[in-house]
């Protein structure tokens, strides 16, 4: 869109990390986020950033994960299960078990939405640390 000189909208950059996401590219999808940001086009929580995050799961970039999902908090947008799930699965199959349990803490005491994924991933998690 930049090359045909055509000025992208959150429509067409959330289609674009979906798009990333799904294709397990997860460089390009932190690269479309950082772009949105750049044309002053504010990310939404589930199509933009929980895609986002899910992209990293997906390539086991924890790292990156645990950015992204940092970077929703200081922007003060709305962290959902999605974007909890993502990130705690992230560290649970990379065997980080002591990120998953204080990610689990985090996500309690700021009374954010959790799904059955995100204790799923927390016991797992458990059961690999005592192996």
């Amino acid at each position: 869109m930049w090359e045909a000189k055509m000025e992208p909208n959150i429509i067409s950059c959330n289609a674009g990390i979906s798009a990333c996401e799904k294709g397990y590219q997860w460089q390009q999808a932190l690269s479309l986020l950082n772009e949105m940001c750049e044309a002053r086009l504010v990310p939404d929580v589930i199509l933009s950033c929980s895609a986002g995050i899910s992209a990293c799961e997906k390539g086991k970039q924890w790292f990156w994960a645990l950015s992204l999902f940092s970077e929703m908090r200081e922007a003060k947008l709305h962290q959902d299960d999605i974007s909890c799930s993502s990130v705690i699965t992230t560290f649970e199959k990379r065997g980080q078990w002591h990120w998953v349990l204080s990610l689990l803490s985090e996500v309690r005491e700021a009374k954010l939405e959790t799904n059955v994924i995100c204790f799923r991933a927390g016991i797992s998690a458990c059961e690999q640390g005592r192996r």
